[in-house]
């Protein structure tokens, strides 16, 4: 039998209580490797780089005519024939807001994964906020607690997981406001229309989102074959393939069409796409996306941790 799938229909009671209370008993270990990932990153970390107000050093650029002629710095200009500006490194706190799917199909773990796509998904989040807490940045999760400072970010955020009641399969947008970053981690299995139906709201918001997406190795290449039983975690209802195999070429050109048409969806508005397998390392994504949320808001990319896109 093979769990594969989404739906948005919900689980029973017993199973969100069972689910919640591994989580729970899991999170102080997830929090362990996160700091571990984070540590290896972190000897590159350089805050979210941009130019800005502050008093660091960041980079010298060619003078743009109608910038105000008191930023030229006059010595570098006279090292060659052109006119430079100095720009400073932006120091001024900023939220990010973090978020990861916790609805069952985010338990699914085939035999070539080491983690499921919820673990995987949770270290992720918590290695970020270690991150973005350590360089100063307000870090929030929506729906769970409002945006604070500290560098025990991940160990406040992990606390706050590890106690919450079940989340809705989608967050709440509210306290979400203008120039704030938005990282979304989830399997993005439901149908296109409707990820981006309960993401358009944001785009009116001039909040930059950025889509992690965590695919386990078997959801990708459909290695069934034979008689097989496919059931939906979320709803249990159960689809049984003689030939399982037959499917495999439909099935991957509606599973990669599907990532295609939110990457090109996210790249038009600026916004970015990673992908991160469960078989691939953490530390691929959280790199790429910490570089799209250094650059500044402009045209969007799609980073490809695992190699599926870049």
């Amino acid at each position: 039998m093979v769990s594969i799938g989404n739906a948005t229909e919900p689980v029973t009671t017993s199973n969100a209580l069972a689910r919640g209370r591994l989580r729970a008993s899991l999170v102080p270990d997830l929090l362990v490797e996160s700091r571990r990932i984070a540590n290896n990153v972190i000897a590159g970390w350089h805050g979210r780089r941009k130019r800005g107000i502050g008093e660091n050093f960041w980079q010298f650029r060619p003078y743009v005519e109608g910038e105000p002629v008191s930023r030229i710095d006059w010595r570098r200009s006279a090292r060659d024939d052109h006119t430079y500006i100095k720009d400073q490194e932006w120091e001024a706190t900023h939220t990010v807001w973090l978020w990861a799917d916790l609805s069952a199909s985010m338990l699914f773990k085939s035999g070539t994964a080491s983690v499921s796509k919820e673990s995987r998904a949770l270290v992720l989040v918590l290695a970020l906020a270690e991150l973005l807490s350590r360089s100063g940045e307000r870090i929030g999760w929506p729906g769970l607690t409002d945006p604070f400072t500290g560098r025990n970010g991940a160990e406040r955020l992990a606390a706050i997981l590890a106690h919450a009641e079940r989340q809705t399969a989608r967050p709440e947008f509210g306290p979400i406001k203008r120039y704030s970053d938005v990282v979304f981690v989830s399997d993005f299995l439901d149908p296109v229309e409707e990820t981006r139906a309960w993401l358009d709201p944001l785009t009116e918001r001039g909040v930059r989102a950025h889509l992690i997406e965590i695919a386990d190795p078997a959801e990708e290449s459909f290695p069934y074959s034979g008689r097989t039983e496919f059931r939906d975690p979320e709803t249990a209802q159960k689809l049984t393939a003689g030939r399982a195999e037959t499917l495999a070429d439909d099935y991957r050109n509606l599973y990669l069409a599907r990532r295609t048409a939110l990457a090109d969806w996210c790249k038009r508005l600026g916004w970015s796409y990673t992908v991160n397998r469960t078989d691939a390392l953490a530390s691929e994504a959280l790199v790429r996306v910490h570089q799209q949320m250094g650059e500044d808001a402009g045209p969007g990319s799609i980073a490809g941790a695992s190699g599926v896109f870049g």
